[in-house]
């Protein structure tokens, strides 16, 4: 069967191993493809903190908030969500603890109320009230929370997932406790190949992803024109779609640009996220909504783009993890292209010459924390993956053998991950080094 320019040759005998492929996909789209308010390093401490107040049954009288360097990195400089412009990790601890809702997840700070930031406010100006420390842990996304009221006590840990607890205890009773050694779910992750992901996005019943993605669409949109509408931190977004003069491209770095400066801005809407991030949710998706929209292209050919980036940027992080030195833009922005390859029609080999030309160009690019810099990350990182883009379409690509590339995609991918994640550890010491001695 031939579709959207794409071969797809398919027999009896792998018809189970084809639908067993699309529900693992499928699996990891509804669990990656979720709404988080704001960066997601500092709801995780504002949702770790919601529930142990919950454990404790009242807001404690001492926290003790202890935090993987990745963690701290993250929330040095980003806004916290509807705090009112507030900064930091003491902030996001206070805060979940008075007001947050855990049962909103990643959404925990949705409802505050001014009462409830000059709550926060006094106890942040006690010295004793909330301590924040290094963690010592080979976890990059890591943090314990240890509460006391009185003569009660409660502890809530979080790995590897901004929602994952893997221990809680009450007054020296443990609750739950799970393996910590291993990052959760893995036995369960589908083997990646991009082959398979695009034979996905062609076939899948449009009716399973329709949900998830028209959520993504909506909610990423509006963050976009949010951040295009107000002043939030660096403006690249606002700034460039002056410049932008219609050409799609351009106007789809601007919308992705344009959601991190809201998000990092402190911005009250949420987006849907990839891989953990919100930066990376905007970044794969807004490009090819954004496409999509100046090609006037179909929405079910759309939600099936989307359907690719958005698989294709998971598998990318799969080897990278949650956190790293490596800027997670890069990843996702090196999905969207490929996104917009489906959209004209291109075939599996442009595809592959597209994330092959991205990989070649800016990866690399240094994650030193969350801020309002993320949103021109951004903007460099979906510039560059079009120019990888229409380079491929045009028939160029990187030949194998030049610095890293090599003929098999999938093989590239695989070596990327090992330079994010193996390769970059002694920048990452470096750079949380770094940024502790700015504090």
């Amino acid at each position: 069967m031939k579709s959207g320019g794409v071969d797809l040759n398919f027999t009896a005998d792998n018809t189970c191993e084809k639908r067993a492929r699309e529900e693992a996909y499928l699996r990891v789209l509804k669990k990656e493809l979720i709404p988080a308010l704001g960066c997601t390093e500092p709801i995780a401490i504002a949702y770790a903190c919601a529930r142990v107040r919950r454990l404790l049954g009242d807001i404690p009288d001492r926290l003790c908030v202890a935090l993987s360097g990745n963690i701290l990195k993250n929330v040095k400089s980003v806004v916290v969500p509807n705090s009112g412009g507030r900064k930091g990790a003491r902030i996001a601890a206070v805060l979940g603890t008075v007001c947050g809702d855990d049962s909103r997840r990643l959404e925990v700070l949705e409802d505050v109320k001014p009462e409830d930031l000059a709550l926060c406010d006094r106890l942040c100006a006690e010295p004793e009230y909330c301590s924040i420390s290094l963690l010592e842990t080979d976890f990059c996304l890591h943090l314990r929370v240890d509460a006391f009221s009185g003569g009660r006590s409660a502890c809530v840990e979080i790995a590897h997932s901004h929602t994952n607890i893997i221990y809680e205890e009450a007054d020296g009773v443990v609750l739950s406790k799970a393996d910590a050694v291993a990052a959760p779910e893995q036995d369960d992750a589908p083997r990646f190949c991009l082959s398979d992901i695009v034979e996905f996005a062609q076939t899948v019943p449009l009716d399973e992803i329709r949900p998830m993605l028209a959520r993504q669409i909506s909610m990423n949109l509006a963050a976009a024109r949010e951040g295009l509408r107000g002043t939030y931190g660096l403006c690249v977004g606002k700034t460039m779609l002056r410049t932008a003069d219609g050409l799609p491209d351009r106007v789809a770095a601007c919308y992705a640009a344009a959601a991190s400066d809201a998000r990092m801005g402190g911005c009250r809407m949420p987006v849907v996220i990839n891989s953990g991030s919100g930066n990376q949710g905007a970044a794969v998706s807004l490009p090819v909504i954004l496409y999509a929209e100046c090609k006037g292209v179909s929405e079910e050919r759309m939600y099936r783009a989307l359907a690719l980036s958005n698989l294709l940027a998971v598998y990318q992080k799969q080897s990278i993890g949650s956190l790293s030195a490596y800027c997670g833009a890069v990843s996702a922005a090196s999905a969207a292209p490929a996104g917009a390859a489906f959209l004209d029609g291109k075939n599996l080999d442009v595809i592959e010459k597209t994330v092959r030309n991205m990989l070649a160009d800016v990866a690399g690019m240094i994650c030193d924390g969350a801020k309002a810099s993320c949103a021109a990350k951004i903007y460099s990182a979906v510039t560059a993956a079009f120019l990888a883009y229409h380079l491929a379409a045009e028939g160029h690509s990187v030949e194998p053998g030049d610095g890293l590339a090599v003929s098999d995609i999938d093989v590239l991918i695989g070596r990327y991950g090992r330079i994010a994640c193996d390769g970059m550890r002694q920048m990452d010491r470096m750079i949380l080094q770094m940024m502790a001695e700015t504090v």
